[in-house]
């Protein structure tokens, strides 16, 4: 049975046409900047986001990392979001590695902070206090596309008081998407959507279908900074214009088709509303929330994975769509929720695995 894995977009697999184009890449040494693959990647996202510079790395954590120590020097503080993924799952790799205080403020229900808590967050120029010099957002943010006027807003504002900005874009190609609407320039939005950030980090291995790697974007001064982050953390790779090359490919070929992705998200989101003891929290981009009743969470993984179909559970139950799950996997996703329902399963939730899910 093809298992329809809805655990996140970082499960994708090359194309047949990708894993071509990776055969075919032409290959130097990247430690010794002469990777000629790798080098038109740093220069295709960085010309496209209107930066000046870019850098490939192995991971979005490592690129989200290497800004920060780019931005801070020890004992600095960056303002950053309770739920954001550089404060909350990146292993607090800024405070241990870098010596760099992070400042997590409450998010908004859309993943935005308030500009009002951003302002009241940064320190005087005090030697009681750490240095407030970097705000990172992220976008989306549990699918959550943030608006471009508050994007304008936020950043103004952070450069005002001195401070860099630093745009973690996992799904900044989703944003984009969203951002532009039917029929629009994904690119353009995405360039729209990074304009007042110093540095951005775009993560191939998601939506984009790579099956590794990250790019951080920024000015030339940023970027040679962390270049030497990235080799302290030991980052430099050597004839890695294989995954560059994927990451080329998928530019050319996979960002039209997240709308597709989106489109799927909402046909779950639709067909998993209105089941009793379930409730869809939101649907934005390609991720779905779904909160579960009382003990029933375990259960329906559990149910879901014997049907051949995975889902993640740490809060709540959550599916994320893409290049590997089509229509027909989505209604397999639908068909197997509906059937843990039609069951006995609901009615005896004990009799199944417990535990944190």
């Amino acid at each position: 049975m093809t298992v329809v894995d809805l655990r996140s977009d970082t499960v994708t697999r090359p194309t047949a046409a990708m894993r071509e184009a990776m055969a075919h890449a032409e290959l130097g040494d990247d430690v010794f900047g002469d990777d000629p693959t790798v080098i038109a990647l740093q220069q295709r996202l960085a010309a496209l986001l209107g930066k000046a510079a870019a850098l490939f790395v192995p991971s979005g954590t490592q690129s989200n990392l290497c800004a920060m120590m780019a931005h801070c020097q020890r004992g600095d503080e960056v303002l950053v979001g309770q739920l954001a993924h550089t404060y909350r799952y990146e292993g607090g790799g800024a405070a241990v590695l870098g010596s760099i205080q992070p400042q997590p403020l409450p998010q908004q229900a859309d993943g935005t902070l308030a500009l009002a808590d951003i302002e009241a967050a940064i320190k005087p120029d005090d030697p009681h206090f750490a240095r407030t010099r970097l705000l990172c957002l992220e976008n989306t943010w549990n699918g959550h596309v943030l608006p471009l006027d508050y994007l304008a807003q936020a950043t103004a504002l952070a450069r005002k008081h001195g401070l860099g900005t630093h745009l973690d874009g996992a799904r900044l190609f989703n944003a984009a998407v969203a951002t532009a609407g039917p029929g629009g320039d994904a690119l353009d939005a995405a360039r729209r959507i990074t304009a007042g950030f110093d540095t951005v980090s775009v993560c191939l291995s998601k939506g984009l279908g790579a099956p590794i790697g990250s790019v951080l974007c920024g000015s030339g001064e940023l970027i040679a900074r962390a270049h030497r982050v990235r080799k302290m953390l030991g980052g430099g790779m050597r004839q890695v214009g294989l995954l560059a090359a994927a990451g080329l490919h998928a530019l050319d070929h996979h960002v039209a088709r997240l709308a597709d992705d989106h489109a799927r998200a909402s046909k779950l989101a639709a067909g998993l509303a209105g089941l009793p003891g379930l409730r869809v929290r939101s649907v934005n981009t390609n991720i779905v929330f779904v909160d579960v009743d009382g003990e029933l969470g375990p259960a329906l993984l559990a149910h879901l994975k014997a049907q051949g179909v995975l889902a993640t559970g740490l809060i709540g139950l959550r599916f994320v769509t893409h290049l590997d799950v089509d229509d027909a996997g989505i209604d397999r996703a639908i068909a197997a929720v509906r059937s843990f329902f039609d069951s006995d399963n609901a009615a005896n939730p004990v009799t199944q695995p417990s535990g944190p899910y």
